[in-house]
């Protein structure tokens, strides 16, 4: 495995590899890997012939009073799980060699990021979207990896993918849980024995969300009553979000007569968490 640091390196490494005929993956990670990232490497990695893994803790998806600093970073264990799982070329640049000091071009979705993580995350997706799109560049693959935990981000991935044609193919990955249910997510790191036992909340919420929708209730105002009702009775949880959209433009809807994705998102302590679960609309039931 190979570990490049500097983008421009990368991309005369990538463009050369091109000419050989080869297929190109990549994975886009903020590293600290757990088992979530390494179910899209594997994904990856049997999917093309050069595997471009990327750690990367991107300074402009985090707003000043975000956790940027804090962020889990353990390169060492990365390297190793890169290495474990046929990881070609492991992409590990700094923010100045992404970011030029007089940067000044964004990429912005202006619809899909409206609301969600995007409502009360000012500027978060204009720095995914940004920092994507430069990978993409650098990389140049034929697929790469998303995984849905991040199911907002993934939509807007392939939004910008579809309106700004690039020539890639982008791979929907499971969610991955823990054995109890909680959503794989870095930011568990910061929770404390007692908090980690409160975030159960959100998987037991989505679960009975899930059951009434398969009992035939179709009101999303119910079941997001229903899951409002959940979380609040653990004492540590703080609801940021509960939202039933259409799976594909992630617009709220009033009624379930297609697929939909439960998606929400709550403070346990200080640590915010995500998760979601997709309902499946099958008319002739």
């Amino acid at each position: 495995m190979e570990i490049i640091r500097d983008p421009n390196l990368l991309q005369q490494k990538m463009l050369a590899l091109r000419q050989t005929g080869k297929k190109m993956g990549l994975v886009p990670t903020m590293g600290f890997l757990h088992e979530g990232h390494l179910s899209l490497i594997r994904t990856a990695r049997s999917q093309c012939d050069i595997l471009v893994v990327s750690i990367f803790v991107n300074p402009t998806q985090f707003a000043p009073n975000e956790d940027l600093e804090a962020y889990p970073r353990d390169f060492k264990a990365d390297e190793q799980h890169c290495k474990k799982e046929g990881t070609d070329i492991l992409f590990y640049p700094s923010a100045d060699s992404m970011y030029a000091q007089n940067s000044s071009i964004w990429v912005e979705e202006t619809t899909l990021s409206k609301n969600l993580c995007g409502a009360s995350r000012s500027g978060h997706f204009r720095g995914v979207c940004t920092v994507v799109a430069k990978l993409f560049n650098l990389v140049q693959p034929a697929i790469a990896v998303f995984g849905e935990k991040d199911a907002q981000q993934l939509r807007i991935i392939e939004r910008m993918v579809r309106d700004l044609f690039f020539p890639i193919q982008i791979i929907r990955a499971p969610l991955v849980r823990e054995p109890d249910g909680l959503a794989m997510s870095s930011r568990n790191k910061y929770l404390s024995k007692e908090e980690r036992k409160a975030a159960l909340c959100l998987r037991k919420a989505l679960l009975l969300a899930t059951h009434l929708f398969e009992k035939g209730e179709q009101s999303p105002s119910i079941l997001k009553a229903a899951i409002t009702h959940e979380i609040k009775k653990t004492p540590l949880a703080k609801i940021d979000y509960i939202e039933i959209v259409d799976d594909q433009n992630l617009t709220p809807v009033e009624e379930i007569k297609s697929s939909v994705l439960i998606a929400l998102a709550v403070k346990i302590g200080k640590t915010r968490l995500i998760d979601n679960q997709h309902l499946s609309f099958n008319p002739l039931k």
